[in-house]
């Protein structure tokens, strides 16, 4: 008997798919579970002043009554305190104050109902702040991104944007916590751009999602960040590849840098050169160390043109193209981007070299410091 390839197929698909099912809900229980050991821990704490060692005693009680537990040290339950009060607090106060009065708030008699109890309202009232589609997503993510993003979020807008970015994007843990570092939520959507004149809808609002308004480039050595010379910084760009596309986002594939093109028998250079799985477009970056100029536009206008014509498939978008600056005036940008017909946005880089501003004035600058050594 020979089996059909596709009966097979069927039944591998289902197989993973049940699995990944199981798999889902396991992580919905847990981080009910996780809110529900939160909001208590942190009731009783205020209800009867606990001190500060009171975590280390119920983890070690409860490692007493359930031999082999694990996930209940001290640092995770003060995890869950923190991920229970962000989330608890966002859902309205009436429907808080309703569920503490009513149906939360335990007794030694009816502690097994009031569990159910809890989970079943919690899952009911995340609804009014998140969408059926997103309660999907928002069950999908880990708890350790879960409370990495409680911790960073100042705003449920803000924690909303990155659950949808962790599951959507599948977010490693270390990648959340570089976008957090980079504040990706608020450099989303700002950056100052030409696309509304020169790409159709929805393209020029997905390019506005996709690029943000400044890059953290905290993988550039300190020496090369302040060097003159923007080769350094693109070849620190091209030593660290994969940390640059993880910080400029999902969906670029590198094609080069200096890359070549050829108009009228002259030779021309691209510094990065992309291409965007999401905007199905060529994406040119120019490597700018100093202040943002207007004639850099013009430059970067000729580059897309060429691109268009001489690499760009059929299928595919219209170029865009980034100017990556240290330093830019959003009104001079503005003006610059009139009466250009191709698209293109100017951002910034900082690298992990610059001082907080409390040190600025106090120590030198590196290329003073350099100086110095060198005399």
């Amino acid at each position: 008997m020979i089996l059909d390839k596709r009966f097979v197929q069927e039944l591998k698909v289902a197989i993973l798919q049940s699995r990944f099912q199981a798999a889902r809900m396991a992580n919905k229980e847990l981080l009910l579970l996780y809110m529900y050991v939160g909001y208590r821990i942190d009731y009783e704490s205020k209800k009867q002043a606990w001190g500060s060692k009171v975590l280390q005693n119920i983890s070690s009680q409860l490692q007493n009554e359930l031999q082999g537990l694990r996930g209940f040290s001290p640092e995770n339950l003060k995890k869950m305190r923190v991920f229970a009060n962000f989330w608890l607090s966002a859902i309205s106060k009436d429907t808080i104050g309703s569920m503490l009065s009513n149906q939360i708030l335990i007794s030694d008699k009816n502690a097994d109902n009031q569990y159910i109890s809890f989970i079943e309202n919690i899952s009911h009232e995340l609804g009014s702040i998140v969408s059926n589609q997103f309660r999907d997503l928002f069950f999908s993510v880990g708890f350790s991104h879960h409370f990495s993003i409680a911790s960073a979020s100042k705003s449920v807008e803000e924690a909303l944007f990155y659950i949808n970015k962790t599951a959507r994007e599948f977010w490693s843990y270390q990648a959340l916590l570089k976008h957090l570092k980079s504040e990706l939520f608020r450099k989303t959507g700002i950056l100052p751009n030409n696309f509304g004149t020169t790409l159709p809808l929805p393209l020029s609002n997905k390019a506005l999602n996709v690029f943000k308004d400044e890059y953290l480039l905290d993988f550039i050595n300190v020496q090369d960040a302040y060097d003159e010379d923007e080769y350094l910084i693109e070849t620190g760009i091209v030593r660290n590849i994969r940390q640059f596309i993880m910080t400029i986002g999902q969906g670029f594939a590198f094609i080069g840098n200096q890359y070549r093109l050829k108009v009228e028998d002259q030779e021309y250079f691209i510094d990065l050169l992309f291409f965007n799985r999401q905007l199905q477009s060529l994406v040119a970056f120019e490597l700018k160390n100093g202040t943002f100029k207007p004639e850099y536009l013009g430059k970067m206008n000729f580059y897309l043109s060429a691109l268009d014509d001489l690499v760009r498939q059929p299928h595919e978008n219209p170029s865009i193209g980034i100017i990556l600056c240290k330093e830019k005036k959003n009104t001079i940008v503005e003006y610059s981007f009139r009466d250009f017909s191709k698209p293109m946005g100017v951002a910034i880089f900082t690298t992990s070299a610059e001082l907080p501003e409390r040190f600025k004035g106090i120590l030198p600058e590196p290329g003073e410091l350099k100086n110095l050594f060198k005399n």
